[in-house]
């Protein structure tokens, strides 16, 4: 029986967030009120203890339910649903690449962290290169090469001229031998409960990008005008940072693919994606794949598979009456 979430019942669980509400998209509302309060519930199974976040600047910090308490999240790794997935968060951790942007108390602590999500979902792999090529092989069949190393939260360069001179960068990427030697890149983003916001690019970025872009040969004629501002300009900067390391001057990398992974009932990231799509003539280098779809097939182990499911993939509730659209601002 899935319950439905009134707002008394969100405010009960310390999960009623004026952030959480998407205008003009109650589905959105519903999904993102549906996970967080999912979460409040598996840390509240857990016994783990309830953590604090600052919702708006120039307040005081306040419980959220789907927030761990820092000092225990960084000491018990509670957030990540194998040793495996730990490890590789630790590993992670250690590392500092130039000019990173990495909120711990993010990663550690928030358990909608896509970035956590990302390593939850591939940390299995990034212990084990041969499950790790077979499962890349088995989600995406048309990946060359073999896969030889897992990162998280990676960018070849940050600020980086020779690639896109950004602070961009992938939540997951696999690295691939190929058989002429170079390497190949599937670069993985992961949206779990994020909604697209219509954006622009700094004029002094933009040189840059447009190189990118025009040189690629992707994008459709006029796209560029389309795409800054817009509210798929980030899905643009992603992949613009994987299109840059296909023209390094290295060399290096000589196949590449920018694959966007997020929860079927992430409509909004979806329709985004799809708009996207309307950008290219050629959409070899851009890929969507759905979580749920990911976990359909026996790419990871059964006790792995249900860990992520149950943690991730809750059932949506349904709320009633003028409820189910109200969008209003809540405290």
């Amino acid at each position: 029986m899935v319950v439905a979430l009134t707002e008394e019942i969100l405010e009960a669980a310390d999960c009623l967030l004026d952030h959480d509400v998407v205008r003009g998209n109650p589905t959105m509302t519903e999904f993102r009120r549906c996970v967080r309060y999912h979460h409040a519930m598996w840390r509240q199974a857990r016994g783990y203890p309830i953590g604090t976040h600052r919702v708006r600047p120039g307040t005081p910090p306040r419980a959220i339910g789907s927030q761990l308490d820092l000092e225990f999240a960084l000491a018990s790794g509670a957030t990540f649903v194998t040793t495996k997935a730990l490890d590789a968060a630790r590993a992670r951790a250690s590392v500092v690449e130039a000019h990173q942007k990495l909120n711990r108390r993010s990663f550690w602590a928030d358990l909608l962290s896509s970035e956590a999500l990302a390593v939850n979902l591939f940390g299995d792999l990034a212990a084990d290169i041969e499950r790790a090529d077979r499962a890349v092989h088995t989600w995406w069949p048309t990946t060359p090469g073999k896969v030889t190393e897992v990162h998280f939260v990676h960018s070849p360069g940050r600020f980086d001229p020779s690639y896109s001179n950004s602070l961009r960068s992938f939540d997951a990427m696999f690295v691939l031998e190929l058989p002429d030697g170079t390497n190949g890149a599937l670069a993985i983003d992961v949206k779990y409960r994020e909604v697209t916001e219509r954006r622009g690019v700094k004029p002094t970025h933009m040189p840059r990008f447009s190189d990118i872009h025009d040189r690629s040969g992707v994008f459709a004629p006029g796209a560029l005008d389309v795409l800054n501002p817009s509210r798929v300009s980030m899905i643009w900067l992603e992949h613009l940072l994987l299109l840059s390391m296909l023209q390094h001057d290295s060399g290096r990398w000589t196949w590449g693919r920018y694959v966007i992974v997020h929860p079927d009932a992430n409509t909004d990231i979806a329709h985004a994606a799809d708009e996207y799509r309307t950008l290219l003539n050629d959409d070899a280098t851009f890929h969507t794949s759905t979580i749920d779809d990911l976990l359909a097939v026996k790419a990871l182990t059964v006790r792995t598979t249900a860990a992520l499911r149950g943690r991730y993939l809750p059932r949506t509730p349904k709320r009633s009456g003028t409820q189910a659209h109200s969008d209003r601002a809540l405290r």
